[in-house]
């Protein structure tokens, strides 16, 4: 005999069975019903092991056979490439020095040229980061070798981003540059624990522009980061990165001081930006040396990072050209970017650290401006509706 509560648990059953399969059923015109949810729960972030990005624009115009196709002229970036993945196939659409590269940090094919000195409208992946995901302002940092356009990649106009959601700039002239001095301000400045520091500190503030006292957007700092800060000034002063000259010293110095900033201050997310490879315009192998340097000075930063104890298993490195160059060589025995050649459009990404693939290399094709989402991938972060690239196919291992 079939009691009460088992006939009303029945009951609850048949009409909670027959209410969902009545919700399922398309109206006459086709189209489900308006009370009927049109979105499953968006799936959570996957947790990576990645604490630490640095996102390194191969930036100048590269071509990809000279350099994954030439391993004499960038034997390191075959060595990370064999701890992690290489992707032959990516393409960019803007081939303007600028642009290109910042459409890497945005996600977006940027329009700006070479000659464009305003920031972009689309919001980077440091603004995506310290606002989506409440990050905050020291988990940043933009090392760039590209004058006055470097400071540009650190935040966009967007008006629901910018200025209070960038990231803390300093340029390929390490701490001798206006820029250093916005970061003093916000973070406090340095003291000597003796003499010869304190002369030190004396040549520093020798050096800084003391007309620009604008201060970064962001809180108070604790006591712990001013001692990072002073720390970083003195290795800058003594660690021979001022001392760095020749063709393409600019990109070896960005990529030097911003070494200092990955073991000093621990960033989430790195930006490198180079530019000394715009020398091919008037030499080929003038190009190829700014190369042969730049791969020299990527393979320090990588080994830098294998040695430290807490870099070690928690960061990954991209390199990405953001475009590539003509064809064939100019009269001047360079070569220019204008061609519309595949050599041009066409470039790579070598990618490690812990959620990468090992010794992996891509299929098919992918896109510059897939390189935003994939570093939000990669600190948990779903990308934003505004991004318009994707994470790229196949790197996680």
């Amino acid at each position: 005999m079939t009691n009460a509560h088992s006939l009303d648990s029945s009951r609850r059953d048949f009409l909670r069975s027959t209410a969902m399969a009545a919700l399922a059923l398309p109206l006459a015109d086709g189209s489900l019903p308006r009370f009927l949810p049109r979105r499953t729960a968006s799936p959570q972030p996957i947790a990576r092991k990645t604490k630490h990005v640095v996102l390194i624009a191969f930036a100048g115009g590269v071509r990809s056979k000279d350099v994954i196709g030439q391993k004499e002229n960038a034997p390191n970036l075959h060595r990370i490439a064999q701890n992690g993945i290489l992707h032959p196939g990516l393409r960019c659409a803007n081939v303007g020095h600028y642009g290109a590269a910042l459409s890497m940090f945005t996600g977006n094919v940027e329009a700006l040229g070479i000659r464009d000195d305003g920031r972009g409208v689309n919001p980077t992946v440091f603004e995506y980061l310290r606002k989506d995901a409440g990050m905050s302002a020291s988990d940043f940092w933009l090392s760039t070798s590209n004058g006055a356009q470097g400071k540009l990649f650190a935040y966009s106009d967007h008006p629901d981003y910018g200025a209070s959601f960038g990231a803390n700039v300093l340029d390929g002239e390490g701490i001798f540059n206006v820029e250093f001095k916005k970061v003093l301000d916000q973070f406090g400045k340095p003291r000597a624990d003796g003499d010869k520091e304190a002369a030190l500190l004396d040549e520093l503030n020798a050096a800084l522009d003391p007309t620009a006292l604008q201060s970064l957007e962001g809180g108070k700092v604790d006591a712990q980061h001013v001692r990072r800060i002073e720390k970083f000034i003195l290795d800058e002063l003594t660690g021979g990165t001022t001392n760095l000259t020749g063709p393409g010293s600019g990109d070896a110095k960005a990529i030097r001081v911003g070494g200092n900033i990955l073991r000093t201050f621990r960033p989430r997310v790195l930006g490198i930006t180079l530019q000394n490879a715009d020398i091919a315009h008037g030499s080929y192998n003038g190009y190829v040396e700014v190369i042969r340097r730049n791969d020299q000075e990527v393979g320090k930063l990588w080994d830098l990072v294998q040695q430290d104890p807490v870099l070690k298993d928690t960061t990954t490195l991209l390199v990405c050209p953001e475009f590539g160059r003509d064809k064939d060589l100019n009269e001047r025995n360079g070569l220019d970017h204008g061609d519309g050649s595949d050599e041009l459009n066409k470039v790579f990404l070598v990618g490690a650290g812990p959620d990468f693939a090992r010794g992996k290399t891509l299929k098919g094709e992918g896109k510059t401006v897939d390189l935003c989402p994939t570093v939000l991938a990669l600190c948990g972060q779903k990308p934003n509706a505004m991004v318009g690239g994707k994470t790229i196919d196949g790197a996680f291992a």
